[in-house]
Formats: structure tokens, sequence, C-alpha cells
């Protein structure tokens, strides 16, 4: 139980460092973020993740809190936990090891919503991804409405900030293949796809607006499409990034 943390009152100076690890400049430099809720504190503390400290409403005042919360409604309870030490990877080759076990990843391309990231780490804790790569300009996964928004799954799935050509470069010299969704890609459920038994195999996510940069486009392996139903339906113009995570590792996970 976070219970074993100590709590006591808190400084005006206090106050001032945990607010502004709602900015992503302050959460860089101290290495730092903020987890609001019951649930999530509780998460936070039986996970690997370092919690500096917790803050409770009863002990500081709803004042207080109102004041270091990043929530609307402030939540009873806040801790401050640190960032993870391989959150920014520099150097693809440390990640080598991992990769050569094989799995399934996925790999985030300019995602920018908040929520769509914090349903797509939930979309992998449920159906086992080894890690998420991302590109350095995704949404801060540690930004407070991305961190809510994942319930949990940001302290059970690893994610990294890495350079995603330079990544797929070192994946394909293992004979790792990477998948990415196109509009004019081949048919999902009609193609063969790779679980990553014998080399990692990879699904790359694309921008909301702009879908999969030409950079890392030129390394994908596979070009796949998730059709509409009927297939000769007009409909939308696209999926919502999320949703098209889910549809197709869902369809990954069920091939034998």
């Amino acid at each position: 139980m976070y219970d074993k943390y100590f709590y006591m009152a808190i400084s005006n100076n206090e106050i001032k460092r945990v607010k502004a690890l709602q900015q992503k400049k302050f959460r860089d430099e101290s290495g730092l973020f903020i987890v609001e809720g019951e649930k999530m504190v509780q998460e936070a503390s039986d996970s690997p993740f370092d919690v500096e400290n917790v803050y409770r409403k009863e002990d500081i005042g709803a004042d207080a809190m109102s004041r270091i919360s990043a929530l609307s409604s402030p939540s009873p309870v806040l801790a401050v936990v640190k960032k993870p030490a391989d959150s920014i990877i520099n150097d693809v080759a440390v990640l080598m090891p991992l990769l050569q076990k094989g799995g399934l990843y996925l790999a985030l391309d300019a995602i920018r919503d908040p929520g769509n990231l914090g349903t797509i780490l939930r979309i992998a804790d449920w159906f086992g991804i080894e890690a998420v790569f991302a590109s350095k300009d995704t949404v801060d996964v540690f930004n407070p409405k991305v961190v809510q928004s994942t319930m949990g799954a940001i302290f059970r799935v690893k994610m990294h900030y890495v350079d995603l050509p330079a990544l797929f470069e070192k994946i394909r010299t293992i004979d790792g293949k990477i998948f990415g969704t196109f509009l004019d890609g081949k048919n999902m459920y009609e193609r063969e796809l790779d679980n990553g038994a014998e080399a990692p195999s990879v699904i790359v996510i694309g921008n909301e607006a702009n879908g999969i940069s030409n950079e890392v486009e030129a390394l994908v392996s596979d070009r796949l499409y998730i059709p509409p139903y009927p297939q000769d339906s007009p409909g939308s113009e696209s999926l919502n990034a999320a949703v098209a995570t889910a549809i197709t590792v869902a369809e990954f996970r069920r091939r034998k």
C-alpha cells in the first residue's frame, strides 16, 4: 500500500514545484511526473517505478490539493513519480538484446493526441505487446492527460522514445518485419501476418492527420489496409489512430 509514504503539510515552494510538472519542460528537467487518483497511485506504488512523494487532500488540505492537481476535480491523492531512465533512448543499439528475442511491438510515428496515446498503451497492455517505440515528436507519455488515460498501463508497458528510422534499420538487419497501415495497402485480412516468433515484428501507427511519415514509410516492409464494410462503401475517410491500433493488433494476435 502507498500508505508507507510519509505525509506532511506542503509548502508554497513545493506546491509550485509539483504544479510545474504539468509542463513538459519541467518534467524533462526534473525527471519527474505526477499521478493522480487512488487506483493510479496504488499502481505506481506497486510497480517498479520510484515514487518520490505522495500527497493526500486530508493532509495538505483541499486548497493545496486543487493547486497541485491537473484535474478539473482534484482527486484525494496525488503522487510524484520518477520517470524511467530508459524512456528516451539515443542509441538504438541498446535495444538489440530485446529485439533479438523476437516478439510483437508497436511504433508510434508522431501521435499527437494525449487520449490516443493513453488508449494505445492500454491496447498494448491488453494484447501483451513487448514494448512501444515512439518518435520523439510523439506526445509526451508523462503528460498528465496521457498518464490518466492509460488507466495504469503506463506502469506495465515499456515505452521508449527513439529515432524510428534508425531503429527500423537495425530491425531489418535481423530479418525483422515492419508493418504499416495505409489507405493504399493490401487487405489486412488476406495477408500473412507475423507475431514475431522468430524475429521482431513491428506495427507502425501513423500521425492522426498525416499518417506515416515518408522517412518511416520507406522502411516499411509490409503495407496493410483495414477494409471498411462493405468494402466498396465510401464511409469515413479513415479510422481513429487508437481504433486502428486495436483492430490491427487484435488481428495479429488472432493469427496462429
